[in-house]
């Protein structure tokens, strides 16, 4: 017999959008190789890094604040990722 399909919960959303923001954070450190190589060449950083850190951030903000008990401390140590790497990233355009 097939098994049906559950259904989209809140919960299934906020399981999903951890594994994202976990997939992201491997995307972060990652895109750190690009930046080295580039710095040990003396060349202009790569946009990247600091994208996937705000991008990453911002899940992880998001993941602690729409848990249904809030994770706080998740929320604030990611906070100023969201903020810095987005500052990072217009100022490497």
């Amino acid at each position: 017999m097939a098994s049906a399909a559950k259904p989209f919960t809140a919960e299934r959303a906020i399981l999903l959008l951890g594994w994202i923001a976990t997939a992201t954070a491997v995307m972060m450190y990652v895109s750190y190789l690009s930046q080295i190589q580039l710095n040990l060449t003396g060349h202009k950083g790569s946009m990247v890094q600091p994208l996937a850190t705000a991008v990453n951030c911002t899940l992880w903000v998001a993941y602690g604040l729409l848990k249904p008990q809030r994770d706080w401390p998740v929320a604030l140590a990611n906070a100023p990722g969201v903020v810095l790497g987005a500052i990072t990233f217009a100022t490497a355009l």
